[in-house]
Parts: C-alpha cells; sequence; structure tokens
C-alpha cells in the first residue's frame, strides 16, 4: 500500500503512474488481480485510463457506459493501441506529453510481451440498466460521504470494545514519536519549515517506511524534500506536537509490530471528518483544535460549516459532518 495523499490524482499524475508501478512491481501473478480504475474518463483522464491499461496489460478489461451518455467509445484492444496516452504514445501517434517513462513503455507485463502499446485484451461493455447511474456530480458527493464513513470507521478501532459511548481524541492515549525518528513530508502543496508544525498537528498522517535510515544528529524535526514512493502501514492523527520534548503525539490503530517498521510520515490533503473536531463531548469552553476567532483571510485558513440536516431526494437524516 502507498499513500497517495489526495482523493484526486489530476494535480500529479506523474507520482499516481509512479505509485502505481511501485505497487504493481509487488504483484506475484500466482493469483487473480483486479484493478478497480477512477471513474474520471474525460480529457486527461481518458489519456491516463490508456497508459494504465498499456502498462499493466490486463487480460481483460470491463466498460461500464454511463445512463443515457454516449461520449465516450469502448475501449477496444484496437483503440486502445492506436490512441494516444498521458505519458505513452499509440502505435501511430507524434508527440506526446514528456516524462522520463523509458522504463514504463519496456514494462513487459505479461509474459513475452514485446509491445507495451498493443496490449491484448477481451473487453465486455455494460450499459447500466437503472437511471442516472454514473451522474458526475452525484458521485462526488457519494464518494465524499464515503470517505468520510471510511475514516471513522478506521478510526473506530481506537474504542475500546467496552466502551458505552464514543471517547473523544482528547480521552484516547497517543503515542509519543521523537522528532528524530521519523522523516516528515507535507505532500500536496509547499510548507515554508517555520509553518510545518501548523500544518501537521491535527493532521491525518500516513505512517510510511522509507528505504533511507533516518539519520538526525539534533532533535529534529527531519524534514523530507521530495515526496517518496514507499510503503504504508495504515494511518493516524497528529493529536499534539510538544515543541519542549520534541515529540509527536499520534493516535493510530496500527499494531506496535507495524508501528516499529515506521520512520515516516506523509501528510496529504485527506481532512479528518469535521465531527471528530467538532463532537468533542465532555469539554468545556473551547473545543480543542477548534477556534471561534481566527483571522480567516489567512492563506490556507478556512471555516468549519456544520449543517443541522442533509436532505437527499425523499430522505432524510441527521448528519453533523457536513
Amino acid at each position: 500500500m502507498v499513500y497517495y495523499g489526495q482523493s484526486s490524482c489530476e494535480q500529479d499524475t506523474e507520482r499516481y503512474v509512479d505509485v502505481v508501478k511501485y505497487v504493481f512491481s509487488s504483484y506475484r501473478k500466482e493469483v487473480p488481480l483486479v484493478i478497480n480504475t477512477m471513474g474520471w474518463v474525460k480529457g486527461e483522464g481518458l489519456l491516463l485510463l490508456t497508459d494504465m491499461i498499456r502498462l499493466l496489460s490486463p487480460t481483460h478489461v470491463v466498460q461500464m457506459d454511463v445512463y443515457d451518455w454516449k461520449a465516450m467509445a469502448p475501449l477496444t484492444p484496437n483503440s486502445v493501441r492506436l490512441a494516444p496516452g498521458l505519458y505513452t504514445k499509440g502505435k501511430q501517434q507524434g508527440k506526446c506529453k514528456q516524462m522520463d517513462l523509458s522504463a514504463a513503455e519496456s514494462w513487459k507485463s505479461s509474459e513475452g510481451e514485446e509491445d507495451a502499446s498493443a496490449p491484448e485484451f477481451k473487453l465486455f461493455y455494460i450499459h447500466p440498466e437503472f437511471p442516472r447511474a454514473g451522474v458526475a456530480g452525484e458521485a462526488r458527493v457519494h464518494s465524499s460521504i464515503l470517505r468520510d464513513m471510511s475514516i471513522l470507521g478506521y478510526l473506530g478501532q481506537l474504542q475500546p470494545p467496552d466502551a458505552v459511548s464514543v471517547l473523544p481524541l482528547h480521552s484516547l492515549v497517543p503515542y509519543q514519536v521523537p522528532f528524530n525518528a521519523v522523516a516528515l513530508r507535507v505532500i500536496h502543496t509547499d510548507v515554508a519549515p517555520s509553518n510545518i508544525m501548523y500544518a501537521v498537528n491535527a493532521s491525518w498522517v500516513g505512517l510510511c517506511r522509507i528505504a533511507e535510515e533516518i539519520r538526525c544528529q539534533s532533535a529534529g524535526p527531519v524534514l523530507l524534500t521530495q515526496t517518496p514512493i514507499c510503503d504504508c502501514f495504515g494511518f493516524g492523527i497528529v493529536r499534539g506536537v510538544d515543541m519542549e520534548k520534541h515529540l509527536y503525539h499520534v493516535l493510530t490503530p496500527v499494531p506496535p509490530e507495524k508501528l516499529r517498521l515506521v520512520n515516516c510520515l506523509l501528510l496529504g490533503s485527506i481532512a479528518i471528518p469535521n465531527c471528530i473536531l467538532v463532537s468533542q463531548e465532555g469539554i468545556e469552553g473551547e473545543i480543542p483544535y477548534v477556534t471561534s476567532e481566527y483571522n480567516y483571510s489567512i492563506l490556507g485558513s478556512g471555516k468549519l460549516r456544520k449543517k443541522k440536516h442533509f436532505k437527499k431526494r425523499e430522505y432524510t437524516f441527521q448528519c453533523d459532518y457536513t
């Protein structure tokens, strides 16, 4: 597993390709492999999908059409062979977007495969029979809700099995991690070193392992200058930063035997669901990590908007996280 750190790869498709190559390199072919691609099939998304088919050389491709939308042609072996990709060339194509993908273009995913631009596969073209299937606007809303639910379910592993009610973050005991024991990197944007600790505090992080040994003579922190492509063992929340003792306080359900391998924290743009921050029971006065007095004109700041209800079609249910 690799922590990409964003819900969309649109801003950094090069790293997405590198991540796919890294993950696929561990596939040993003893068992079937199912690749669930993204729903981004317009513009550069379709070009990137063409690259993925070429690089991974699947035996079968299942293409699900969108209800009442005929803009996307079937991804037949011949069309993939001829069409331009984002980083790879088609059979009869000239220039394409430049990138050092020499290894990718010569990548032979199938034994005996000599031409990465000419994969042979069987296409299954499926047309859904239910209305509004694949409507882009609804898909984005649903994916955001499902992502929040997935994070909440993951953090639910932190709760004691015999707990009567959900315990808030401030009542859970975190791990203490020395600054100089792990490297730190913000994936999705550039952050000045002086602001790194503000960025990482109360953030969702990937718990990863880089190949290089962490060597820091000072108390840290250790900051990476480039985003690594490396193994990820799970996720956590940096509940606090102790600047005096040079410690990160991390909450995570990852077992200790895996945590011993972690030497890198990657911070992406995946946000902690708002309800975790604004619904902390047992707090008097200011809620930790949440303030009502702040200058929202500062770049990067934002408000947590809390709605009492979320209405979807004929269904109405309580919701605190939007």
